[in-house]
């Protein structure tokens, strides 16, 4: 194998100051493009995008897919450069380039993104445009690369590409390859929602017949229930993304664990979880139909459609992982010490465990509400039992806070309003019903208490006291907060920003706030009392203005 040797960046173009590392700039530039890319996904709707020409065809069909595709691209070439040789990319992504991105770069991105809103305007009107059409596709496409090159170059100058690319040797022909394969699985996956579709019609129609005196079907329109209740099974409805979702996990579960099982019998795994989310999908339009055959419509249709399927996916991703460790055919060593393991307090529950609880309940209280969740004070008690429980480990933790928490809080709550005011989703919430009386304020007050004390706590045991360090050691209680890595920055602020829905890209900078809240005085009490003041504001200007789409 080719030995390849470190060198400094020459730092002439650099301005003087604290330089940032390699690391840095690629987190930042990846930040950019996202924020960039959200504003034009809101702004242009491929909908508009007219089919009647060669190139705009071309845009409407593969555009979206050949965007992923260098997402895809990007995500698997830092993978497999990391995995090919791990510590010559740790190298390169700690050393330091200058402190200041590159002005002109930065200023041919900015003129070229105007010129690329310039060619959009037409293409995405949705009149038609004669031949002058592709001409403008052109300019779109052209414009578009170039500004991206453009910000990579503003970010980090081309030495450092190059030995980026050096360093990763012939891993991007693999992640190019990887990044194709992986958009055509995705187009060639909606092929199967028809066939699954009826799959499921054929298993819920089955399910339904020992509970149901008379079951109306009707294979042609996909039509399935009772005399009194039916629904119809789209092809959404087969189970398809349930079964991505636990394609995703599986793989991350066997990864993380894999010192722990024996290979390859440990892939089988991935068509027994596969299998189990397609059941169990069947399993929940079933019980669906019953419920709303008994007299429950509402509730059938609105709490229980939205939460039954997170339910499913919550019980068999947890049957996977005590499942697995119990199977001595897959696991290393013994199964009586696997067992043992399993009763056990582990520094994994004791971080993870509050936030499991309130997920658990919310899914429940969310699955009975129609349409008011009134068990929402659940959440709480649920997360407090778990904390009582664990009580003597949280007392190791560092909980001191000081004015950087306050700050901190105070600014996440000003980003989080003016992401409301940007994108408009100001609407009322689902379950958030404004109403009167001894209950109302009751609930309100329990509201309050779990987004401003457990809430906090339970997250930040888990994105920040968890998540944040073990992306970066598997003994994660053994790393310390100033030592955390730029990778697991991203990534658990990414991840606690996918737990906010529509509101990711806010919920992502949120967290990655928290995370550098705790990571500059490398205590959690710093990110759970920034959590808890930026909750604090939010629940006071959610009561005080009526937006309860906020909560």
């Amino acid at each position: 194998m080719t030995r390849y040797t470190i060198s400094t960046l020459p730092q002439a173009s650099s301005t003087p100051g604290k330089s940032q590392s390699i690391g840095a700039r690629l987190l930042w530039l990846a930040l950019v493009f996202a924020l960039e890319l959200t504003g034009i996904s809101v702004w242009l709707d491929a909908a508009a995008l007219s089919r009647g020409y060669f190139l705009t065809r071309w845009m409407h069909n593969w555009g979206a897919w050949s965007l992923r595709g260098i997402v895809a691209f990007a995500f698997l070439f830092l993978i497999f450069a990391y995995l090919r040789n791990r510590s010559v990319i740790a190298r390169l992504f700690r050393e330091e380039v200058g402190a200041r991105v590159h002005f002109a770069p930065l200023l041919v991105h900015v003129l070229l993104l105007a010129a690329f809103a310039r060619f959009a305007q037409p293409l995405f009107r949705s009149q038609p445009m004669g031949p002058s059409a592709n001409a403008f596709a052109v300019g779109f496409l052209v414009s578009g690369l170039a500004a991206i090159a453009a910000a990579a170059l503003a970010f980090l100058p081309l030495p450092a590409w190059g030995r980026l690319l050096r360093g990763s040797g012939e891993m991007w022909m693999y992640a190019c390859a990887g990044a194709i394969l992986t958009c055509w699985l995705g187009s060639q996956l909606r092929s199967l929602w028809s066939p699954l579709a009826r799959a499921t019609f054929a298993i819920v129609r089955v399910l339904l017949r020992p509970f149901l005196s008379a079951v109306v079907a009707d294979p042609a329109t996909q039509n399935l229930g009772s005399p009194s209740f039916q629904v119809t099974i789209e092809p959404t409805c087969s189970g398809l993304e349930g079964m991505g979702l636990m394609l995703i996990f599986t793989l991350v579960w066997l990864w993380l664990c894999r010192r722990e099982f024996r290979f390859p019998r440990a892939l089988l795994l991935v068509p027994v979880s596969l299998a189990a989310a397609f059941a169990l999908n069947s399993v929940r339009i079933a019980a669906l139909i019953l419920i709303g055959s008994a007299g429950a419509p509402n509730l059938a249709m609105g709490g229980f459609h939205s939460q039954a399927g997170w339910i499913g996916f919550n019980l068999i991703a947890i049957g996977l992982a005590i499942g697995s460790r119990r199977a001595g055919w897959i696991t290393r060593g013994k199964r009586e010490a696997a067992r043992g393991s399993l009763f056990a307090d582990n520094a994994s529950a004791v971080y993870l465990g509050p936030f499991a609880a309130i997920l658990a309940a919310g899914m429940l209280s969310r699955a009975v509400a129609s349409p008011f969740e009134w068990l929402y004070p659940l959440r709480i008690v649920a997360a407090a039992a778990v904390l009582w429980c664990y009580r003597r480990h949280y007392r190791q933790l560092d909980w001191r806070c000081g004015w950087l928490a306050a700050a901190v809080g105070g600014g996440v709550f000003v980003l989080w309003i003016a992401a409301d005011r940007l994108f408009g989703r100001r609407a009322a919430g689902p379950g958030i019903v404004p109403m009167h009386g001894a209950a109302w304020i009751a609930w309100l007050v329990l509201r309050v208490a779990g987004a401003v004390v457990t809430v906090p706590i339970a997250e930040e045991l888990a994105f920040r006291g968890y998540l944040l360090r073990r992306v970066d050691s598997a003994a994660f209680e053994n790393v310390s907060f100033r030592a955390v890595s730029l990778p697991a920055l991203a990534i658990s602020s990414a991840a606690f920003g996918i737990m906010h829905g529509s509101r990711w890209m806010a919920g992502s900078v949120a967290g990655l706030a928290y995370a550098l809240a705790a990571r500059r005085r490398a205590r959690i009490g710093e990110a759970v009392a920034a959590h808890a003041v930026t909750n604090a504001l939010l629940a006071f200007w959610v009561i005080a203005r009526g937006e309860w789409g906020l909560w």
